[in-house]
Order: structure tokens, then sequence, then C-alpha cells
């Protein structure tokens, strides 16, 4: 096949929307599909100009104001239009669509091109996190428009779905997300890593995520001063040094990827993650995968991937009292805390990337279906038509 993927986010920002791309293209490429990426450009000139196989067109764009690592690309739909002209894809994959996924999902609903749009992201509810609530119907109309276009949705968890659905959308399906069950894994579990960032021997509470506005990292506050603990932030973003001061006693490990992130999630006790507008969270799998019991927000993604009472505990958006008595009850009673690390690890063993990926394959090849059945329909209309005038 021919896929384009109309990227929001790419290579060098790394991010769910981006990391789940580069597994997409992973499987593509063992398939031996054409891909093309459309992205926004960067400001690193050393960014590849081929990923995985696929070729990466960079549209001109400009840094967000106030989170300068993400960019948005400029310019029209008619550009849009013109790149998908020339490659000519069999579908266009719209990943977490929002500004460039608007114009490409008009520009390849006016090419007569399938699209699957991805919806990864609740960009409107980030608008009361910024300060701007005046913006989030809009937001909301500009989702909506671009899903109503799409041929296809994608989401990956019921709260999604049931938030898509609720507001109209049609053509919506689930699409969950993988875990590499190889590279988090409770094996990594590294006990000199544990030593460098808690060197009194405490248990560690850890996060691994954006320090940004929407991930509420700020609400972990609450958890100072249980006994015996260490609470270490893995990530970076334009809230460390306001999270440093709200946080003075946690460690701040910056960014990690690869191996060294594997090794820092398999080496917490306890994973939590008080973000309240998770479409899926990765994070959350990765550290089940990695054999770490999990407390989060009781909203969004979390909902499906957290077994309440089993892998770990979910509590009502806010209640940061709950938070710390969650935290609590499993950092005082190893035994607990232990049979949730077995079965986190265990309910996440069968959501393979290659199994999801060959689902998304099926997507594409259904929508493909569609266009081409949609366009003999109305091939047969025409032709009718015109011999009932005749």
């Amino acid at each position: 096949m021919r896929i384009a993927i109309v990227a929001e986010s790419f290579l060098p920002l790394m991010n769910g929307v981006t990391h789940s791309i580069l597994r997409v293209l992973d499987h593509l490429q063992d398939r031996g599909d054409d891909v093309l990426v459309i992205a926004p450009s960067t400001q690193d000139g050393e960014a590849p100009d081929q990923v995985k196989g696929a070729a990466v067109h960079r549209l001109p764009a400009v840094p967000l104001a106030g989170y300068t690592n993400v960019r948005v690309a400029m310019g029209g739909v008619y550009r849009v239009k013109r790149i998908l002209a020339d490659y000519a894809p069999d579908v266009v994959h719209l990943a977490s669509p929002f500004v460039l996924g608007w114009r490409a999902a008009q520009a390849a609903h006016q090419l007569g091109i399938p699209t699957v749009a991805i919806y990864q992201t609740e960009v409107p509810s980030y608008a009361a996190r910024y300060g701007v609530p005046f913006l989030e119907n809009w937001a909301w109309n500009r989702v909506e428009n671009i899903h109503l276009l799409a041929s296809r949705t994608l989401v990956p968890s019921t709260f999604a779905l049931n938030q898509l659905r609720g507001r109209g959308i049609p053509r919506v399906q689930m699409w969950r997300r993988g875990v590499d069950t190889a590279r988090f894994s409770p094996a990594k579990r590294d006990d000199g890593w544990r030593a460098s960032v808690a060197p009194g021997g405490q248990r560690i509470i850890g996060y691994v995520g954006r320090l940004a506005v929407e991930k509420q990292v700020e609400d972990l506050a609450a958890l100072a001063g249980i006994p015996n603990t260490k609470l270490v932030i893995v990530g970076d973003g334009p809230q460390r040094a306001t999270l440093q001061e709200a946080l003075p006693d946690a460690a701040f490990t910056g960014f990690l990827g690869g191996e060294d992130l594997a090794r820092a999630v398999a080496s917490f006790d306890l994973f939590v993650h008080p973000g309240e507008f998770e479409t899926f969270c990765q994070t959350i799998q990765e550290a089940m995968a990695s054999g770490v019991p999990v407390v989060a927000t009781g909203r969004g993604g979390p909902l499906d991937l957290v077994e309440n009472s089993r892998t770990g505990w979910l509590y009502e958006p806010g209640d940061l009292s709950a938070l710390r008595a969650r935290v609590l009850d499993l950092m005082g009673d190893d035994a607990k805390r232990r049979a949730f690390a077995t079965a986190a690890h265990a309910s996440v063993q069968d959501r393979t990337w290659p199994a999801l990926c060959a689902e998304l394959v099926r997507h594409y090849r259904d929508v493909l279906a569609e266009s081409r059945a949609g366009r003999s329909a109305g091939s047969r209309t025409s032709v009718s038509t015109t011999g009932a005038a005749q």
C-alpha cells in the first residue's frame, strides 16, 4: 500500500503521538509498504529526511508560544493537497489531527482519498488548564469537523469512544496501543540506578511524562512526607523549573529514552499518573509491563488500563487526599504491592505492537475498500441516470 501519515508532531520531539507513529512505521517497513510522513519543520538541522524507510516531508512551522519545542505547521489546504496529489496515497493516516491534520483532512476529502483519523490528544480540554477556557468550544468544533470528514476515526479507549460518539461523530472504532514487553520488563530493575536517585534506600514513587500543565504533575505534592519514599520525576518540559520548586524533595532525572527509560521504570516501586486528560496513557502500560503497579486518575484512558484492587488504584479526579491514601495503601504493604505488580505485568503481555499494527492495516484496507465501492456505485448510478435520460 501507499500510505501518507500526516503527523501533528514528529521527531525530534518525542511524545505519545511520535512514539505511536514510530511503531507503525516499523510495521509498515516490515510489510514493504511505501510511506510518506508529512510533518512540521524542525529547528534541528540534522533532523532526518527518512525514518524507518519512510520519506519525511517537512512543512514550514513556528514554535508554539510557551512550549517552544512543539512546532505548528503553517500554510493552507492547497499546499497539503498538492503534496497528497503528487504522492497519490491509497490512504491518509491523520495522527492526532488538529492544525496540520485539519488541512490534510480537507485536502484528502477534496481528492477523494480515504482517511483514518487517530484521536489521541484531548486538545479541547487543555484550554482551561492553559488559562483560555473560552477556546474550548472552538477546539471541540475543530475536532468534530475533522472527524466528520474522516472515513474512519480510531480511538484508544472506551472513554474516548463514548466521548466522540456522544458528540455525534460517526464511524468511530477502537484501536488500542501496543507495548514493547521485551524492552519494558521487570528484568530491567537496577539496584544501582535506584541508589543513584534514592541514596537513602527509600521505596521509589515514579512518574514518567512531559512536564507540562496538562499533566498536572504538581498534584504529586500531595505525596510529600510519606515515610521511607522518594518521588522520582522522569521527563522534561516547560514546567520543569516550576515543578522543581513545588516538589523540592523529588529527584528530577530529565528526559530518558531507550534502555535508560526501561531501566528507570522497572526500578520504580509504584507508578503514579495524576493527569486527567489522557486518551490512553502509554506510560501506564509501560509501567505495568515492567512489573510496577499504578495509581492514576479515574478518567480517560486509565479507566481501561488499571483494574482497581488488582493492578493498581484509580482515584476521583481532583481528590488529592484519595491519591495520597491509595499511594499509602501500596507503599505500606509490601505483599499487596508485589501481588499488584505481578497482576499488572500479566495484564499487558498480549498487547504487542505487531498485533496492534496489523489491526491498523486492516482498518486501512477497510476504508480503501469502502472508498472503491462508493466510487463504483457512484459510477453505476451515473451510467444508469445517463441511460434513463437517453
